[in-house]
C-alpha cells in the first residue's frame, strides 16, 4: 500500500520544502516527518520521498542507511538510547546499559514483548558532562543512577 501524509503533514512537508534552495535538500526532514507519522522509514515511505524530494529511491535509502535516527524496521512506542561515548561509558553506560536490558528482558535492537520499549545505543548524544545519560524519544535524562533508570523504565511500562 502506497504512504501518504497526513493533510497536516502535506502543509508541514510545503513548509519544509519552501526552507530549503531545491527539494533534494529538504529529503532529511522530510524522512523525519514520515517517520514520526509511520514510526519507521518502510519502503514505501522511502519511495514516497524520493518522488516528493525529485530524487532516486537509492539516494533517499542511502541516508536511511547512513544515519541511526532513522528506523529501518518497526520500534517501540517508545525509543530507548543508552550513550556509550567515552565519557558515559567512564561513568558507568555499561552498568545503565545491561540494567536496562535486565529489566526490560530484552537486548540492544529489541523491542519488548508488548512493543512498548525499544532498546538502542547511540556513540554520542552530545551531554558528556551529564555523563551517564540516555535519551528517551526526544529527552535526554542525565546524571543517572540504576534507581533513576528503574524510575524512567516504570514510568514507560505504564504509558
Amino acid at each position: 500500500m502506497a504512504f501518504a501524509l497526513t493533510p497536516e503533514r502535506e502543509i508541514e512537508l510545503a513548509d519544509i520544502f519552501g526552507r530549503y534552495p531545491n527539494k533534494m535538500a529538504a529529503t532529511i526532514p522530510a524522512l523525519h516527518l514520515c517517520q514520526d507519522q509511520n514510526g519507521w522509514v518502510s519502503p514505501e515511505v522511502v519511495a514516497f520521498v524520493a518522488e516528493r524530494c525529485e530524487v532516486s529511491v537509492a539516494h533517499v535509502q542511502g541516508v536511511v542507511t547512513f544515519y541511526t535516527l532513522f528506523n529501518q524496521k518497526p520500534v517501540g512506542q517508545h525509543q530507548v538510547w543508552v550513550c556509550r561515548t567515552l565519557s558515559c561509558a567512564l561513568r558507568g553506560a555499561d552498568d545503565v546499559l545491561h540494567h536496562c536490558e535486565k529489566r526490560l528482558g530484552i537486548h540492544v535492537g529489541e523491542t519488548t514483548k508488548d512493543g512498548k520499549i525499544t532498546l538502542r545505543t547511540a556513540e554520542c548524544l552530545a551531554a558528556c558532562g551529564q555523563a551517564p545519560m540516555m535519551q528517551v524519544d526526544k529527552d535526554y535524562h542525565e546524571n543517572l543512577t540504576l534507581e533513576q533508570v528503574d524510575v524512567i523504565l516504570d514510568r514507560l511500562k505504564r504509558s
